[in-house]
C-alpha cells in the first residue's frame, strides 16, 4: 500500500477503505508518512468529503490511537455531554450537577480553551484550590460516590487528532464537516461513556454560522457515535448572541451557580435542561422529553443540583466557601460601563466580538502560552429585545489593566439597536438523533 495512490484515490473522488485509513493513521503516527503527503490528503478530503462510513472509520482509527478510557468500573449508564463551543458557554457546570442529581454519574474530561475565554478546566480553577488533576482511581471513585467528576483530559486521548489538527490548522483544511466530526467525536468516544449529548451551536458566537451547517455537522457526529456504539444526540442551539449574561471565567462560574441556586436565567437554565433531558433519555431514566424536562427544573428548583455541585467543588478540594458567598470569587481591578449610543431596541449581537473583546481583557488566550485572567470579563445588562435608553449601561468590562478602550470599541461595533423590536429567536433549533 501506498500514500500517493491512497491520495490519488481521494483527489478522484473515491472512497477509502478502513485499512487505507488505517495505514494512513498508523504511518503518520510512526512518523513513516511526512506532513506534506498528509497534508495532501487533507485538502483532498477538504473537496472531496467523505462518506459516513469512510468517517466512522477515520474515528475509529483516531480512537486507537491512543488510550481508551475504561469506565467500567463506575456503576450505572455514564452519559458525557459536549458543546461545539461559543461565548459565555458555561452549560457543563449546570449539566454535570442537574444529571447527576437525576442519578447519571458523569465522568467527565475537559480541555483548556484558546480564544476568547478559557475553556472548562481554566474556568474551574477560578475556585480557589479546586484541582483538576487527580488519579484514575479517585476519578472513578469520586463518580461512585457522588455521582460527578470533571478533570483535565489526558493527552494520551485521539493523539492522531491532535497531530492531525496541528497539520490542518496551517493548511487552511479546518473547515471540513467529516474532518471536523471525526475530531471531535474521538475524543468522545476515547473518552469511554456509554451514549453521548452534542450541543451544536449555530449562529454569529458559533463555529457552524448557518443552521443548514449545523445541521450537516451535528447529523455526521450523531452517525459517528451510532456506528461505533455510542447512542447519540445532537442539539442544534441559537449562538446569534453570548448564553447567559456573563463571559469570562470566574463571572461565568457565578453565573452557573445562580441558575443550580433557582434563578430564571433564561437561555441558560432552558439548554441545561434541554440537554439534561436528552442524557436521561438515553440513560433510559425518563421515557419522554417532556416527562424529563419538568422532574430536572425540580431539581434545580428544590437545590439538590446546587447540593451536588458543592460536593463536587469539595471532593476535588476546592473552597466551597465562594460557592455560598460568590463575591470571594476572583474579581478585577478596574471596571468599565458601555452606554448605549442611542435610544431603541437591542436588535443584533455579534456574539464573536464580544468574544474578542473579553480576549482583549485578559480572559482568554491569544496563544496556547498566554495565562488566563480569571478575574476578567463582560457582563451584559441587555440582551437582544430588550429596550435600552440613550446613555444606559448596556455592558460592564472587568479588567486588571486599566486600558480597555480595545474591548470597549468591539462591544459598541457587536451590539445593534433599532427602532423596532426584532422577532425572538428559538434557544432550540432542532433534535437530531439519526
Amino acid at each position: 500500500m501506498r500514500m500517493v495512490d491512497i491520495i490519488s484515490r481521494k483527489r478522484n473522488g473515491e472512497s477509502l477503505s478502513i485499512d487505507e485509513i488505517e495505514f494512513f493513521i498508523n504511518g503518520y503516527m510512526e512518523d513513516e508518512i511526512p506532513d506534506y503527503q498528509v497534508s495532501a490528503l487533507m485538502m483532498a478530503i477538504y473537496y472531496k468529503g467523505m462518506s459516513e462510513e469512510e468517517t466512522a472509520h477515520l474515528t475509529n482509527s483516531m480512537v486507537q490511537s491512543g488510550e481508551i478510557i475504561d469506565l467500567s468500573s463506575i456503576e450505572g449508564h455514564k452519559v458525557d455531554k459536549h458543546s461545539t463551543g461559543g461565548v459565555g458557554d458555561k452549560t457543563t457546570f449546570i449539566v454535570g450537577p442537574l444529571a447527576a442529581a437525576a442519578g447519571l454519574p458523569v465522568a467527565k474530561m475537559s480541555g483548556r480553551g484558546l480564544g476568547h475565554t478559557g475553556g472548562t478546566i481554566d474556568k474551574l480553577e477560578a475556585i480557589p484550590g479546586l484541582q483538576v488533576e487527580i488519579s484514575n482511581e479517585d476519578f472513578m471513585k469520586q463518580v461512585n460516590d457522588i455521582k460527578l467528576s470533571v478533570v483535565g483530559q489526558t493527552g494520551d486521548l485521539a493523539p492522531a487528532d491532535k497531530k492531525l489538527y496541528a497539520l490542518r490548522d496551517v493548511t487552511a483544511t479546518v473547515d471540513s464537516i467529516p474532518l471536523i466530526a471525526s475530531s471531535v467525536m474521538s475524543k468522545k468516544i476515547a473518552s469511554g461513556a456509554d451514549s453521548i449529548v452534542l450541543d451544536v451551536k449555530t449562529g454569529s458566537g458559533a463555529f457552524m454560522k448557518t443552521i443548514e451547517d449545523a445541521r450537516e455537522l451535528a447529523k455526521r457526529m450523531v452517525e459517528i457515535g451510532n456506528k461505533l456504539g455510542r447512542n447519540t444526540t445532537a442539539v442544534i442551539s441559537n449562538m446569534d448572541q453570548p448564553l447567559g449574561f456573563e463571559i469570562g471565567n470566574a463571572n461565568e462560574i457565578k453565573e452557573a451557580v445562580q441558575v443550580l441556586q433557582g434563578e430564571k436565567i433564561a437561555d441558560l437554565r432552558e439548554l441545561s435542561i434541554e440537554l439534561v433531558s436528552h442524557m436521561t433519555i438515553l440513560a433510559n431514566v425518563y421515557s419522554d422529553v417532556e416527562t424529563a424536562k419538568k422532574e430536572l427544573a425540580k431539581l434545580l428548583d428544590n437545590g439538590q443540583a446546587f447540593e451536588v455541585f458543592k460536593q463536587f467543588i469539595k471532593a476535588q478540594h476546592g473552597d466551597t466557601s465562594v460557592i455560598d458567598d460568590l463575591t470571594k470569587l476572583p474579581s478585577a481591578e478596574f471596571q468599565l460601563e458601555v452606554e448605549a449610543p442611542k435610544e431603541g431596541y437591542v436588535s443584533e449581537i455579534e456574539a464573536e466580538k464580544i468574544g474578542l473583546a473579553a480576549m482583549h481583557l485578559g480572559a482568554g488566550r491569544q496563544t496556547k502560552d498566554d495565562s488566563i485572567d480569571h478575574a476578567a470579563g463582560i457582563t451584559l445588562q441587555k440582551k437582544i429585545g430588550d429596550y435600552v435608553k440613550k446613555g444606559e449601561v448596556i455592558v460592564e468590562l472587568h479588567s486588571n489593566s486599566n486600558n480597555m478602550e480595545s474591548s470597549k470599541k468591539l462591544c459598541l461595533e457587536a451590539i445593534t439597536i433599532s427602532e423596532t423590536k426584532p422577532e425572538k429567536s428559538p434557544m432550540i433549533y432542532e433534535i437530531i438523533t439519526e
